[in-house]
Parts: structure tokens; C-alpha cells; sequence
């Protein structure tokens, strides 16, 4: 694995974790951990459970003992090391966003294509659509429960920033993060929607907003929080992100995506209405699916709350009784069983980089049409 922060420590609990709830037809072992300092990095690899740390990702890629490239890096480094990592033969789990740049995920997107013709795989981690919630919503609009699907309310809603004296991180610096809110949240709601509906969002009319420009330097900093020093510098992505779209298959939808919703600490909801139903989901209630179903008797009909842990919900019986509810870090266990399985299958696990592309094509677009305030073709 290439990276230890936030989501470096995330994946290894999935990696930790995944043969011991999960029968895998073959078992990951954690063997190496990657990171630029070699104090943290051997410091990490202690803590999360690698079994040796070099500060050169590089040097893994000619070791017979690693199949598997875990990126858990900034944007900014994705492309290199993912497609050096396949052009050495080893399958690819990238965390989202893909890329920074269309450019940079198509590059990608062709060296995963190319790899897979060697039996080699690639897969992007949009983690939300391993929430057991979101998995059951899927089904019920393949199941045609919802009828033709009308509307899409997408909102990715965060407070972290909000305070003025907040940090500077690397996710506020466009270099490398790519973006802003657009990319590191509402990256997730689009292919969210689009996991749900089974469908691609086709073209797109936003706007964005940077309200905070200046920001103090961190002179520490992990995860989401940091310490600020005494100097300051620009804020150069977006704060907040804001677009209609229109689905392929004809769906009307808005997205929202925002770290600065005060109160609103990790707000992923997800709206779809349809002419025979709707489902509604909130991550801050992560354990329950909202379901109307619309042929009902008007009488007696209403949402219904389903909570989502029965063993026949997705991927619910590896884990606990009925009733006893999931956290954030098991959708990522639940992402580590799906690639760990498609590789040893010898199938592409989803979402591949082709998905990964389409994503980036939809928040590029976004990006011009917040520019040239027009609507824009994914």
C-alpha cells in the first residue's frame, strides 16, 4: 500500500479484516507499506499492521512477494504510480478520485485496459456503493420497484472547513487534489446515483464557490485536522459545488457537494424518485433505506424504513445478527472482498477505471460549465 494517512489507515482495516468475516479464495497478506518519511512510515506499518515500510513505492514493483498495488495517495500521484504498477503486472485498487485531470484518467483507464488482456485488474475505490443501504437500493430500482425513474436529489454534505482558521491541507491545494468539494466529495454522489440507477450521467450545468481563499499553512497535519502556523497561502480549489444534470436514460437530477454545511459532518444523501416509488438515504443513518412504494393503497401508503441488516441485504451475513448495525470502515471491508475476489476469478471488479474515467469526464465538465456558465456534454 502507497500512502498511510486517512485512507491508508481505512484500507488496512479492510485488509485486516476482510478474511476473517469473509471465505476468499485467497488470503491478502499485508506486506508492505509505502510513504515519503521513514519514521512515520515504519511508525504506520507497526500501528496498522504492515510487515515492513520503505519510503521508494517504486522499489515494490520488481518483488514477487506483492500482487497487489494499494493507492491511497493525493490525485496528484495516482497516474504514475497506477500505471507503473500495472505496466509490473500488479492488479491496482486506486482510491477516488481517480485522476486530477480527464487526461490523466484516460492514461490510466488504457494502461488498465491493457493490463487486463495479461489477466491483470484495476479497480477505483468509490467505497459508498459497499454500503449495504445503497446495494439494496440498487436493487430495488433493477427490480423496476421504482418504475422510470424521474428525479435525482444528490448531496454530499461536510463541516470540516468551515471554520476560517482551519488549515491548509493538501485537499485545498488544486495541485494536488485536482479539485475541491467537486472532486473529494462529489465525486462519490455521482457515482453513487449512477451505481443506483444503473445509468450515466449525461450532461451537466454548475457553478462553484470558493468562499474561503486564504488559509493559515499547516505546520502539522493528519487525516482531516492539522495545526495552523503563523503564515498563510491561497485556497485554489472549491469549497462548495453546485450543478444540475440529466441521466442518459432521461432522469433529471441536482448535486450538491459542500464541506461547509455547518452541523453536517458526513451528510450523504441520495434522493430518487420514480413513477412507481422512491427511496431516500441519509449516511449519517447509514443502516436504514427510505422506501415508498407507490402502487400501495394511498390510504395506508408511506416511506417505509427499512433497516438494513438483514442477512439476505448485501453482504449483511458475513457480520452480526439481525439488527446490529455497520460502521463506515465496513464498506471498505466490503471493497477489499469484491477485489480480492474478482482477481482471483479472473474478472474485472467494479467500478474498473473506465468507470473511474467517466466520473472524472462528469466533474470536468462541471468544472467548464461553472466557467462558462453553459450546459456541457460528459
Amino acid at each position: 500500500m502507497v500512502g498511510h494517512a486517512f485512507m491508508g489507515a481505512a484500507h488496512s482495516q479492510a485488509w485486516r479484516v476482510a478474511p476473517a468475516f469473509f471465505d476468499l479464495p485467497v488470503r491478502p497478506v499485508m506486506s508492505v507499506l509505502a510513504g515519503r518519511d521513514a519514521d512515520r512510515t515504519r511508525a504506520a506499518a507497526e500501528r496498522l499492521g504492515w510487515a515492513e515500510a520503505v519510503t521508494d513505492w517504486k522499489s515494490v514493483l520488481d518483488r514477487d512477494d506483492v500482487h497487489v498495488v494499494d493507492i491511497c495517495t493525493p490525485g496528484d500521484t495516482h497516474a504514475e504510480i497506477a500505471i507503473a504498477a500495472l505496466n509490473a503486472g500488479k492488479h491496482v485498487l486506486c482510491e477516488k478520485p481517480m485522476a486530477n485531470t480527464v487526461d490523466e484518467a484516460v492514461a490510466m483507464a488504457e494502461a488498465a485496459e491493457r493490463a487486463a488482456l495479461r489477466g491483470v485488474r484495476a479497480m477505483v475505490g468509490f467505497t459508498y456503493r459497499r454500503v449495504p443501504a445503497l446495494g439494496l437500493a440498487r436493487q430495488l430500482v433493477a427490480q423496476g420497484r421504482l418504475g422510470r425513474i424521474h428525479h435525482v436529489r444528490a448531496q454530499y454534505l461536510q463541516d470540516w472547513i468551515v471554520d476560517p482558521a482551519a488549515p491548509l491541507s493538501w485537499r485545498l491545494d488544486k495541485a494536488k487534489a485536482g479539485s475541491g468539494a467537486l472532486g473529494d466529495i462529489g465525486a462519490h454522489i455521482v457515482d453513487a446515483t449512477q451505481f443506483i440507477l444503473g445509468d450515466t450521467v449525461a450532461e451537466v450545468s454548475g457553478t462553484l464557490e470558493t468562499f474561503v481563499t486564504q488559509r493559515p499553512l499547516a505546520s502539522e497535519h493528519s487525516g482531516l485536522s492539522g495545526t495552523a502556523s503563523e503564515e498563510s497561502g491561497p485556497v485554489t480549489v472549491d469549497d462548495a459545488a453546485l450543478f444540475l444534470a440529466r441521466f442518459a436514460g432521461g432522469a433529471l437530477a441536482s448535486f450538491e457537494a459542500t464541506r461547509f454545511a455547518n452541523g453536517r459532518k458526513n451528510a450523504l444523501r441520495i434522493e430518487v424518485n420514480g413513477s412507481a416509488g422512491s427511496l431516500a438515504f441519509d449516511f449519517e443513518d447509514m443502516n436504514v433505506l427510505q422506501f415508498f412504494d407507490g402502487t400501495e393503497d394511498s390510504a395506508v401508503a408511506g416511506f417505509r424504513r427499512i433497516v438494513v441488516t438483514e442477512p439476505e441485504h448485501p453482504y449483511v451475513a458475513a457480520w452480526w445478527p439481525a439488527g446490529h448495525g455497520l460502521g463506515y470502515e465496513h464498506a471498505f471491508t466490503h471493497q477489499a472482498v469484491d477485489f480480492v475476489r474478482a482477481v482471483a476469478e479472473g474478472t474485472d471488479p467494479t467500478p474498473t477505471f473506465a468507470d473511474g474515467l467517466q466520473v472524472q469526464r462528469v466533474l470536468a465538465a462541471v468544472e467548464t460549465s461553472a466557467a462558462s456558465r453553459t450546459w456541457q456534454q460528459v
